[in-house]
C-alpha cells in the first residue's frame, strides 16, 4: 500500500472516530421512542387528552394517552409532546398499546379516565416544559377551524411558530408598567378620534371602522391607540398587509412606547428570533404586538385591543389551510374576548361596509373639510379624451398627465402606478388583434424586452411568431407593463432619473427630489415630503377584470397610491386614466370609499352574493365535485351555482386556485342566507372527512369557505 493509500485511510478512521464521539456526546433525542412498557402511570389524572399535528379531517379530535409518572411534572396542558400515532388495535402488551409512528401533538387537557374504553399508549416525551397552548388559544383555533370547514391541527400549526430551543431557553424580560394615556394628536383630525382613545383608556370595548385620512400619519394613529390601550392596563394586537407596513408601525410604536414595549412578529425576522418574540407575548413580557397575518393568532394577555389594517389586501389572506382570513379571526377575537376592535384603511371594503351597517362597528371618519383639505386634486382623462390626444398616441401619455408631470417635477417625485409588471406582458396582431399565444403550449407571448419575445407560461422563445389567422409577424402592445413605461418616460424627460418598484424589486422610500417613480400597485414606495403627483394609468386594466371585487379592488389601489401625494392645499395632483363615467372612478375623484362601498353592499344585497350571504367553492375533476355535492348534506336553504369550468394554470407556476396543468376542473359555488353558515361548513367538512376516509383513491376535491374570489 503506498503512503498515500496509508494517509487516506488513516484520515478515514480519524473521521468515523470523529463521528462516532459525537454522537456519544449528543443529547438524547426529545422525542424518545421508548413504550413506557413496565413504567408506572402518574398518580394524579394519569390521561392526558392531546390533539395531534394531523391535519386530515377524519382524524380531527382529541386522543388520549397515559401519562408515565417519569413525565407528570412536565405533562402539563399547553405543552408540546410526541406521541405514537397508529398502532392497530392488536399492537398491546402489558396493557399498554404500542407500536405507530412518532408523531408531535399537543397536551390540551390532563384528565382521570378516558372516554375510551380500550387500552392507552403512552405519551412518548415532552418536547418542553414550556406551555404555548393557552386555553384562549385554544378555543379561538377551535371557532377558526370550525368556521371554514377545516381541522384544529391545521389551525395551531398557523398560531404557533416552529419551536426553538434556544429561544426557549433565553429568559424574558418582567412586564413593563402601563404608559400614561397619550394625547390624541392627529386624531383630533377625526369627529370622534379623541374620545376613541378616551374610551380605550378608560378600558371600554369600542368597535370602529376608521376611514383613515390620505397622508403619513397612519402608522402613528394606530400606535397612539395601541398605547391607549395598554393605558388601561390591557394588550393590543396590529396586524397589518405586509413588511413595509410593519416596519412603519413597529418605528411608530417604539417611537410613542420607547424600545422593548412591543413585540414585531413577522417572517422576515426569522424563525428563531420571530420565536423568541412570540415567546416574550405569550409569557407577558410584552403586550403590544404589530405582525403580519401569522400575527392575528399573537397571544397577547388581557387583550383590550385588535386592530386591522387595510382589510382588503390579500395578503390578509392565508394560503395554507384552512385558509383563514385575518379579519374574520380578529372579528372572532374580538367577539371573544370582548375586546375594543379597529378596522382602518384608506379605502373601505363591503366587509367593513356591513359592519357599520349592522350596527356592529361606528364609522371613525373625517369631516369633508378635512378631507378636502388631506386628500389631493384628482381629474381623470378617459377614452374620448384618449382618442383625440395626439400625445397620447405618441408617448403613452395624455397632454393632461404630461403636464402635470412637468409642471410637478419642479418641486418633488411623481409617482406612475402601472397596473402590470414586465415590459409589454400581452401582445396581440398588429393587423386582425387576435392574442398572441405560444405555438408550444398556448401560453401568452410576452415581450421581455426591446427585442425579446418569449412565451409568459413555458418559457420559449417566440422570435419567428406569425399570427395563426391572418398570418401577419407584426406585433402590437395589449398591455404596457412598467418596464416599457419607464422607458418611454425616460424618453419624454431624459434630464429626470427614472426608478422602478415592482416584485423583482420594491422600494421602501425615495428621496423627496424631482424624479419619476414607476411602480405596480400595492409596491409603490414613500417619497419623503410626499409625492408632488401621481399617474394612474391604464385604469381599464384593472376595472375590468372579471371579478366580483374588481372595482372595489380599483378602487382601493388607487387611494392607495394618491395617499403618497401631498395634499390639495399644497399643490398635489392625480391624474387617472379611466372613464371617469365609472363608479370607482367617481369614487377617487370624491375620495368617497365609503359611499362606494356602500353603494356595492346594497348591490350584493339584491344578487344574494358575499358579505350578504355565506358562499363556499368546490373545485376538482367533474365527477369528483358532482359526487361530492351530492353526498353533502347541504343546509335546506343552500344554492348549488354552477359548475363552470376552472383555467389552468401554466407549467411551473405556482397555483391559486388554478386547476393543474393539463386537467379539466370545474367549480361549483354554495351559497346560504346569514345564519346558515356554521350549517354549511359543519356539513361541508362532514363529507370532505368521509371522502378522505376512503383513502388515496379518492380524487383530489378542494373545498373552500368564504373563497376571497368567486369570478
Amino acid at each position: 500500500m503506498s503512503s498515500g493509500d496509508e494517509r487516506e485511510q488513516g484520515t478515514e478512521g480519524e473521521q468515523l472516530a470523529l463521528i462516532r464521539e459525537t454522537v456519544r456526546e449528543a443529547k438524547t433525542p426529545r422525542a424518545k421512542p421508548r413504550t413506557w412498557r413496565g413504567a408506572a402511570l402518574a398518580e394524579r389524572l394519569p390521561v392526558a387528552r392531546v390533539v395531534v399535528n394531523k391535519g386530515v379531517l377524519h382524524l380531527d379530535q382529541y386522543f388520549d394517552y397515559a401519562v408515565p409518572a417519569e413525565l407528570d411534572a412536565d405533562a402539563q396542558p399547553g405543552v408540546r409532546v410526541r406521541v405514537r400515532f397508529g398502532a392497530g388495535a392488536h399492537a398491546v402488551r402489558g396493557g399498554r398499546r404500542e407500536g405507530g409512528r412518532l408523531i408531535d401533538g399537543f397536551l390540551v387537557e390532563r384528565r382521570a379516565t378516558s372516554d375510551y374504553s380500550g387500552p392507552l399508549a403512552a405519551l412518548a416525551d415532552v418536547v418542553s416544559p414550556e406551555r404555548v397552548l393557552s386555553d384562549e388559544l385554544l378555543r379561538l383555533a377551535r371557532a377558526v377551524a370550525d368556521r371554514y370547514a377545516g381541522s384544529l391541527a391545521d389551525v395551531l400549526q398557523l398560531a404557533v411558530p416552529p419551536r426553538s430551543a434556544r429561544a426557549e431557553r433565553a429568559a424574558s424580560p418582567g412586564p413593563a408598567p402601563p404608559p400614561p394615556a397619550p394625547e390624541p394628536g392627529t386624531w383630533e383630525r377625526y369627529e370622534t378620534g379623541p374620545a376613541f382613545l378616551e374610551a380605550l383608556a378608560a378600558g371600554a370595548a369600542p368597535r370602529a371602522v376608521w376611514s383613515a385620512l390620505p397622508g403619513p400619519h397612519w402608522a402613528a394613529e394606530l400606535a397612539r391607540a395601541v398605547a391607549a390601550t395598554l393605558a388601561s392596563g390591557r394588550g393590543a394586537l396590529v396586524v397589518v398587509p405586509d413588511g413595509r407596513a410593519s416596519a412603519r408601525v413597529d418605528a411608530a410604536l417604539t417611537g410613542i412606547l420607547g424600545e422593548g414595549r412591543h413585540a414585531l412578529l413577522t417572517a422576515e425576522a426569522g424563525p428563531e428570533k420571530r420565536y423568541r418574540e412570540w415567546l416574550a407575548v405569550r409569557r407577558g413580557s410584552v403586550r403590544a404586538v404589530v405582525g403580519t397575518r401569522a400575527a392575528m393568532f399573537a397571544p397577547v394577555r388581557d387583550l383590550g385591543l385588535v386592530a386591522l389594517w387595510d382589510d382588503g389586501d390579500g395578503s390578509h389572506s392565508e394560503q395554507h389551510a384552512p385558509q383563514p382570513h385575518a379579519r374574520e379571526v380578529l372579528l372572532l377575537r374580538a367577539q371573544q374576548d370582548r375586546t375594543a376592535f379597529l378596522l382602518g384603511g384608506t379605502g373601505c371594503t363591503v366587509e367593513a361596509a356591513q359592519l357599520v351597517a349592522t350596527g356592529w362597528a361606528a364609522p371613525l371618519a373625517a369631516s369633508r373639510e378635512q378631507v378636502r383639505s388631506a386628500a389631493p386634486l384628482v381629474r381623470t382623462v378617459g377614452d374620448a379624451e384618449l382618442a383625440r390626444d395626439e400625445a397620447a398616441r405618441a408617448a403613452r401619455l395624455p397632454s393632461l398627465a404630461w403636464q402635470t408631470v412637468r409642471d410637478a417635477l419642479a418641486s418633488g417625485p411623481v409617482l406612475v402606478q402601472v397596473p402590470r409588471r414586465g415590459y409589454v406582458p400581452r401582445l396581440a396582431c398588429e393587423r386582425c388583434r387576435t392574442p398572441a399565444r405560444c405555438a408550444r403550449c398556448a401560453g401568452p407571448v410576452e415581450a421581455a424586452g426591446a427585442h425579446e419575445l418569449r412565451c409568459a407560461w413555458c418559457g420559449r422563445a417566440a422570435q419567428d411568431w406569425h399570427c395563426p389567422e391572418c398570418g401577419s409577424p407584426r406585433l402590437r402592445a395589449r398591455v404596457v407593463g412598467a418596464g416599457r413605461t419607464a422607458e418611454e418616460l425616460g424618453r419624454a424627460f431624459p434630464a429626470v432619473p427614472v426608478r422602478t418598484s415592482g416584485r423583482d424589486h420594491v422600494l421602501d422610500a425615495v428621496p423627496g427630489r424631482p424624479a419619476l417613480v414607476v411602480s405596480t400597485p400595492g409596491a409603490e414606495p414613500v417619497a419623503e415630503g410626499g409625492y408632488a403627483a401621481a399617474l394612474l394609468l391604464d385604469g381599464w386594466a384593472m376595472v375590468s377584470r372579471p371579478d366580483l371585487r374588481a372595482g372595489e379592488e380599483a378602487l382601493r389601489r388607487w387611494l392607495q397610491a394618491a395617499s403618497l401625494v401631498r395634499g390639495q392645499a399644497e399643490g398635489g395632483r392625480v391624474v387617472v386614466v379611466a372613464e371617469p363615467t365609472l363608479r370607482p372612478v367617481q369614487a377617487l375623484v370624491r375620495w368617497d370609499p365609503v359611499g362606494h362601498a356602500r353603494r356595492e353592499l346594497a348591490e350584493r344585497a339584491e344578487l344574494g352574493f358575499p358579505p350578504v350571504s355565506r358562499m363556499a367553492s368546490v373545485a376538482g375533476p367533474p365527477e369528483a365535485v358532482a359526487a361530492f355535492v351530492a353526498s353533502t348534506r347541504l343546509p335546506g336553504d343552500a344554492e348549488v351555482l354552477g359548475p363552470v369550468p376552472v383555467r389552468s394554470a401554466p407549467r411551473g407556476a405556482p397555483r391559486r386556485g388554478e386547476a393543474p396543468p393539463d386537467e379539466r376542473w370545474e367549480r361549483v359555488l354554495l351559497r346560504v342566507p346569514p345564519g346558515s353558515g356554521a350549517a354549511l361548513a359543519a356539513a361541508l367538512k362532514e363529507a370532505q372527512a368521509a371522502r378522505l376516509s376512503r383513502g388515496a383513491a379518492a380524487p383530489t376535491v378542494r373545498v373552500r369557505v368564504d373563497p376571497p374570489d368567486i369570478g
